[in-house]
Parts: C-alpha cells; structure tokens; sequence
C-alpha cells in the first residue's frame, strides 16, 4: 500500500509539473513583445512600378500601425488613400533588423503585401498589389513611428500654395494679330481653382464661424476648412482633390475612415455652415506652373 500510495504522489507532482510548464510556455506565448514598435508609422507611399499610360496618385501618405506581436505573429492595419485595411503576419530577427511580412486580407482589388523591416526607429520597405493589373503594382515606403492626438489648435501652413490641381480646365484663347491680313492665333491653356491664405487663418475647429466670415469665400475655400475639421481628426481622405492639400502637411496623420464620433458640437455646427455654403459659392480658375 505504501509503495502504491508514493507512485501515485508521484504522478500527481509529474502531471502538476506539466501543467506548470504548459502554463508557463502559454503565458510566454501569449506575452506581448516589441511593444516599443506599436502605434503609427507614417509617411509618404511612393508608385515604384506603374503603367505610364493610367491615372494614379505618384505619393499618397500612409500610416502602418503595429497593434500587437505575439511570438513571431504580428497584427496591425495600413491606412492609405481613404482605405483602412487589417494586416497581419510574420517578422523574424535578421542580426539587428526586424524582418516583417503582412498582408492584407485580399478581398478587394486594391489589397497587397507588405515587406518591410524596421532599424534605427526606421521602417522601410515595399507593397506588392495582389492584382497586377492595377496602375501602380509596387510602392516604396519609409516611415517613422508618429503619435497622433486630435489638436483643434492645427493648422495648415501659410507658406504653400493651394491650387487643386484635380480641377483642370482647358481654355480657349484666340488673340487677334495687329495685322489684320493675318490669322487669328489660337492656344489652349490649361486653368485651376485655387484658394487663397482665408484658409490658413480662419481655424474652424475653434472659432463659431458666421455667415459673415463665409460670404466672399470661394467654394474651395468652404471644402479646405470644412475638410481641415477632419484631417485634425485624422480622416482618410477618399477623394484625390482633398488628399492633395493634407497628405503633405507633418502634422496630419490618416487614422480612420469615419470620425463622426469624435467631431464637437462647434466641429457639426461649423459643417453644416460651411456646407450649406458651399452648395451656392463658386471659383474662380487661373493658370498657374506646375
């Protein structure tokens, strides 16, 4: 009986011993790792490869963020061009670089891959397009790790110009010759609508705009400050006319693709102002260098 009773004390403590290590090995599993990496990585996501003859955006701003790695898996989301898209996939330890390969979930014609690595606070790689039929199939990008926090206080710089580049015009001119034996001269010149430094003044996250503040703007003017709201927000622009004026600015950083629940009561009250002013402005367009 006693020889018996000492096996069984003796497979109760290998059994709870397993069960220790199978804890212990869970736990390490499961223990977040690299966390210092989390958070946003931002910056410009430049066309490599390209088919010439398309239409496409040659740099969009990106924002990769690194939410969680656990053992060798990693889960983020890439944020670019109005598309918020969920990542995920490996990295691996290469002397003193993180290796990293994430994809996208593949289940919209704009989804890819994602190689990069990260060194020096750097991150630096590439995105492949799954479909290869698209106008841009690679894009380069190196980013550095940026935290975002919604200041109504940000403004745009008041040394750019802000010319919307997407609403081109041709004109027509035709200049009479002094001769009058001579044939009309005629020439097309291509023509934009621009908005002037109202936009770098007025701060409509701040101030309760009036009819009286909005009356001789122009309507790029009225889009620049409604959209200004939103980009202090961290929105992803959809439309290309928009990114155009935020994608460059440092402190404008692509979080979400819907910030309805972040806006103040003045942000609304502001919107729907300037929207109801914007149905009625117009624009003048000039022609300016590219």
């Amino acid at each position: 009986r006693m020889k018996k009773a000492l096996a069984l004390v003796l497979v109760i403590l290998v059994i709870s011993c397993k069960k220790e290590k199978s804890e212990i090995a869970t736990l390490t599993t499961n223990e977040d790792l690299h966390t210092e990496l989390y958070g946003n990585w931002v910056g410009d996501f430049v066309a490599k490869v390209y088919d010439t003859t398309s239409n496409f955006v040659y740099v969009n701003k990106i924002n990769i963020v690194i939410k969680k790695i656990e053992g060798n898996k990693v889960f983020g989301q890439s944020i670019v061009a109005g598309n918020s898209r969920p990542i995920t996939g490996e990295f691996r330890q290469v002397a003193d670089s993180l290796i990293f390969t994430m994809k996208e979930p593949g289940d919209k014609k704009d989804d890819g891959k994602f190689e990069f690595s990260i060194k020096n606070n750097v991150l630096n790689g590439t995105w492949f397009a799954n479909n290869k039929k698209q106008a841009v199939t690679q894009r380069t990008f190196k980013l550095k790790k940026q935290s975002f926090e919604y200041n109504p206080n940000l403004m745009l710089p008041e040394d750019e110009a802000y010319i919307d580049y997407y609403s081109e015009k041709i004109d027509t001119i035709v200049e009479t010759q002094t001769d009058s034996t001579s044939v009309p001269e005629t020439y097309y010149q291509e023509t934009y609508r621009s908005a002037g430094d109202v936009i770098t003044k007025i701060n409509s996250s701040t101030k309760k705009l009036t009819e009286n503040d909005l009356k001789n703007l122009k309507k790029l003017e009225l889009e620049i400050l409604r959209n200004t709201i939103y980009a202090r927000h961290g929105y992803t622009f959809k439309k290309k006319s928009y990114r155009q004026f935020f994608d460059s600015v440092e402190w404008y950083i692509p979080v979400s693709e819907n910030v309805d629940a972040k806006l103040t009561a003045l942000e609304k009250a502001n919107i729907k102002l300037l929207e109801r002013f914007e149905q009625y402005a117009e624009d003048n367009y000039d022609s300016f260098g590219r």
